[in-house]
């Protein structure tokens, strides 16, 4: 299953690491420090419960040519919902 996360702080991050971690095809959505830091170090997450793990994530700051997402995970603040919506265009099928 394809799944593009929109949105890959606290919220966006967990869940798309724990699909990807699933075995999944997951693309992160980021921007800025935090792009670099994904493509740099992997996506790490630290859990109360699971403890600190990561895995290695496909991140993109654009969805210009990417694949057609089964799913499309939208995690941004919901003043953020619109601009997240134009930015999925480009993979909604």
């Amino acid at each position: 299953m394809r799944i593009i996360v929109v949105g890959s702080g606290g919220t966006g991050g967990y869940f798309g690491a724990k699909l990807a971690r699933a075995g999944h095809d997951v693309t992160f959505v980021a921007r800025g420090a935090h792009l670099e830091a994904i493509k740099k170090n992997g996506l790490r997450i630290r859990s109360a419960v699971e403890g600190e793990w990561s895995v290695n994530a496909k991140v993109v700051d654009t969805l210009t040519g990417q694949d057609c997402a089964d799913i499309i995970l939208f995690c941004v603040k919901s003043s953020d919902t619109e601009e997240a919506a134009e930015l999925a265009k480009p993979v909604i099928g």
